[in-house]
């Protein structure tokens, strides 16, 4: 999914990049698997194992006071820790994410399409059921989606080596007892001009569920 839009450079043994929790690029990260096996076969989320290998690292600056930090294997799937701070030692929120679905619109008729599925009270894709809009609330018939600009680092030298544009909004389904399954929806555009559309399934962790 990612790779068509970043590649791999060698990391180096010093880093200047937000280090979450111990979690950093060129680092593993340990998870409880119990956080999301105990929803059993309610849960579509496409991954079961305890491990990441952390190849890229990404930070989305919210301009509202908080921070995205995104860490990326070499197989898509994404850790992402929400803090109050550029450094990451104030987390708010912690998600893993796995890809669902990828695809590259063959005519400039499907961007607006996918954008408005995305403005929805509610999403839904083939082998999916419905998800329900997470951010804002699902009160309003359309919400418009959040955009914001993540700069990616492939190495840990701390300087940018890309930036992709995106387009997304959350979208959620509870599960039986207290579990919720996230759904991430996306547009994303590389400085390059490739333009996808991502769908990821996720779960949220809690502090205790990881370790680097």
């Amino acid at each position: 999914m990612f790779d068509r839009l970043f590649g791999r450079k060698q990391a180096l043994e010093t880093s200047e990049l937000p280090v979450i929790r111990n979690v950093t690029l060129g680092r593993t990260v340990m998870l409880d698997p119990l956080a999301w096996r105990r929803f059993g076969s309610d849960l579509l989320f496409p991954f079961d194992r305890d491990t990441l290998v952390i190849v890229a690292q990404g930070l989305v600056d919210l301009n509202d006071g908080g921070f995205v930090h995104r860490f990326y294997t070499d197989d898509d799937i994404m850790f992402q820790a929400v803090s109050n701070d550029r450094e990451g030692q104030d987390v708010t929120d912690v998600t893993v994410f796995a890809p669902w679905d990828s695809a590259y619109p063959s005519s400039s008729a499907e961007r607006p399409a996918w954008k408005s599925r995305l403005s929805a009270r509610s999403f839904t894709a083939e082998g999916l059921p419905e998800y329900r809009r997470v951010w804002f609330g699902d009160e309003a018939s359309e919400q418009d989606p959040v955009t914001f600009w993540e700069e990616l680092h492939d190495d840990r030298d701390g300087i940018v080596d890309r930036r992709i544009f995106q387009t997304c909004m959350l979208f959620g389904r509870d599960l039986p007892g207290d579990g919720r399954e996230l759904l991430l929806a996306i547009d994303q555009e590389s400085e390059a001009g490739e333009v996808s559309f991502e769908i990821m399934l996720g779960v949220a962790l809690e502090l205790g569920e990881f370790r680097a």
